[in-house]
């Protein structure tokens, strides 16, 4: 039997979904000036979906708009990137409470393959965003809490060139990812205490590594 029917993204949503994994992945470097007629040429779409998908990502942060100038890919900022962290040691909290009471065998099992892909990632800063946000999301998903979820996934599109900067590094990386595994035991013993200590301390790291080195983006 067939399986459900999926209705196919629209321009805008296929664009808007390409434009965020370009700059997630650094195809679109911070700072980047962006013409919709050479987006739309690049994609093989009108300008249209492109100047949508643009707007959005301006109410996200992800693009800023001046006028003469144009879009360009918004610079990194550490007053930015601190606003952000504090944001998610609010809403991470909340879904890690929440999540632990509903957390499944089957969310440990695709956390534990979230885990190994980002071991087996290397030095692809890519394929080791894409392991690392699904493993933190294998976390907060169980909290059953759309809204808070949407609100989530915001705030990690806006971070993701920051945690780039990180996975770059190779002692960033080695550092990331002990602490990960710290972080899925406390999953597995279903300790939200722990977990929410743990996520917090991540999170601290990153902006202390990561302070020196936007001094050098700016």
């Amino acid at each position: 039997m067939a399986g459900p029917y999926q209705r196919p993204p629209t321009a805008q949503q296929a664009v808007l979904a390409e434009l965020r994994r370009m700059i997630r992945h650094g195809e679109l470097p911070p700072g980047t000036q962006l013409t919709q007629e050479a987006l739309a040429g690049r994609l093989g779409v009108s300008r249209v979906p492109v100047r949508e998908a643009l707007k959005i990502l301006q109410g996200e942060g992800q693009v800023v708009h001046t006028p003469h100038s144009g879009y360009a890919v918004a610079k990194l900022d550490f007053d930015d990137l601190l606003e952000i962290k504090r944001l998610r040691d609010i809403l991470e909290a909340e879904a890690v409470r929440r999540s632990m009471r509903r957390f499944t065998d089957g969310d440990e099992t695709r956390m534990a393959d979230a885990l190994r892909r980002m071991a087996d990632a290397g030095d692809d800063v890519g394929a080791l965003n894409v392991a690392h946000r699904e493993f933190h999301f294998c976390v907060f998903r169980p909290a059953g809490m759309p809204r808070l979820l949407r609100m989530l996934d915001q705030l990690w599109d806006s971070s993701e060139a920051y945690q780039s900067l990180r996975h770059a590094d190779s002692h960033g990386r080695e550092g990331s990812f002990e602490e990960h595994s710290q972080i899925f035991e406390a999953a597995r013993a279903r300790d939200a205490s722990a977990l929410v200590k743990l996520l917090n301390k991540h999170r601290q790291h990153t902006i202390e590594e990561l302070r020196p080195v936007l001094r050098d983006h700016r």
